[in-house]
């Protein structure tokens, strides 16, 4: 089946057009800095892939999604020659709540309760829903798959997703960890699973999805049974520029002592910290490494600070696995910073996990890099949240 995967984000669109019989991708589609006056979006062809560049200067996320489907409607190397070829759409959607364990075919009771769940996503849902609404319009037969986040996430157990806080905000406002990267997490699991050779039901597995956003989950049997991003995805680990894990009375504090809002606070701890934050050079890993490496203290700090973060974060799914048999790696920085894996398993020796050199020095491939007398398996995965939503679009429809 081909399938459109739309991947909205609050200044981003990411879509490729997947026929999931083979895998093959034909067409992918980049829209950023969506909103803002040099906004621009890319879109590529197989089987060269070159791109064209179209400006998008004060648009919408859905006024992207529509340009793109005029381009693939119209463009000659389009490898559609109409949109009825496509049998399906799949819909990224971050957050959704304690609604969905699972991806789910797009009808009205959906999106009500995708919207429902505004609240606890407030820069991702709504541009998600908006691309939804305007393809249903211009689409109303197309069939269409949200695929969740949150929902690899639903088989924690209470004691993993609740907060110590009174009761009555989380029947009141469903106040609670739900996880997210769930995708990806999920398919990190699966095929590591495949690398070394046993079934998923049989591990227990530490899943490292470590890009400019991170997160690490705990999958016992291939189910999730913690994870380090919360409420929002603003818990868990240092990431670009997301703090991760503070003190909450920091926030209060530097209301009071700054005479910040609580708006303006919660922009500096999710767009102002982390990386770019500490170093004061940038939220990518490969500037902050590169100013290291010319001297910058803060910027080797901020090095210092994440490796030991994400050291922590495995460490502590040791103590609630019943046995750890395996580690990914993905995501951007997980499986293409080589320095990045080195520093994170050196830290790991005394738990009996051994990285081998020579396996590490790869990039973007399915392997497994641990030494042959490691504790533990160390796999290298290559994100591929897109096969995943085609997929599960695919299935669902194709069931119909």
């Amino acid at each position: 089946m081909l399938v459109l995967v739309v991947n909205a984000g609050s200044s981003s669109l990411k879509s490729q057009l997947i026929e999931t019989e083979t895998g093959e991708s034909t067409m992918k589609c980049l829209a950023e800095k969506v909103g803002l006056p040099d906004g621009f979006m890319n879109v590529s062809f197989a089987p060269d892939f070159e791109k064209t560049t179209y400006e998008m200067p004060d648009v919408t996320v859905a006024d992207c999604l529509v340009k793109l489907l005029e381009v693939l409607g119209s463009d000659p190397a389009s490898p559609v020659k109409s949109l009825d070829e496509i049998g399906a759409i799949g819909n990224r959607v971050v957050h959704g709540g304690e609604h969905f364990s699972s991806s789910v075919l797009i009808d009205d009771d959906v999106l009500a309760k995708i919207e429902s769940c505004n609240d606890l996503a407030p820069l991702h849902n709504p541009p998600g829903l908006a691309c939804i609404y305007k393809t249903r319009e211009l689409y109303p037969n197309m069939p269409q798959v949200a695929v969740f986040d949150t929902a690899f996430h639903a088989t924690m157990p209470a004691k993993a997703y609740m907060y110590p806080i009174p009761m009555e905000y989380y029947k009141k406002h469903a106040i609670r960890r739900y996880g997210f990267h769930g995708t990806s997490h999920g398919y990190a699991a699966r095929t590591a699973a495949e690398l070394v050779g046993k079934p998923v039901e049989e591990l227990g597995i530490i899943t490292c999805h470590l890009g400019n956003g991170g997160s690490i989950t705990a999958v016992d049997g291939g189910k999730s049974v913690d994870t380090t991003m919360g409420l929002t995805p603003l818990e868990g680990l240092m990431m670009g520029t997301r703090c991760g894990d503070i003190d909450p009375a920091i926030i209060p504090f530097l209301m009071n002592k700054e005479g910040l809002s609580a708006a303006e606070v919660d922009t500096i701890l999710n767009k102002k910290s982390g990386f770019l934050g500490v170093s004061g050079v940038s939220s990518d890993m490969r500037d902050v490494e590169e100013a290291a490496a010319n001297g910058n203290e803060d910027a080797q700090l901020a090095l210092d600070m994440y490796i030991y973060r994400v050291q922590k974060a495995i460490g502590s799914y040791f103590a609630i696995l019943p046995h750890t048999d395996v580690i990914v790696m993905t995501a951007g920085v997980g499986e293409n910073s080589i320095s990045a894996r080195e520093k994170i398993f050196a830290g790991l020796e005394h738990l009996g996990i051994k990285l081998d050199a020579e396996a590490n020095n790869v990039r973007g491939k399915n392997t497994i890099i641990s030494a042959a007398d490691s504790s533990v398996q160390i796999c290298l995965v290559a994100a591929d949240e897109e096969a995943c939503i085609a997929n599960d679009a695919a299935e669902i429809v194709g069931a119909l």
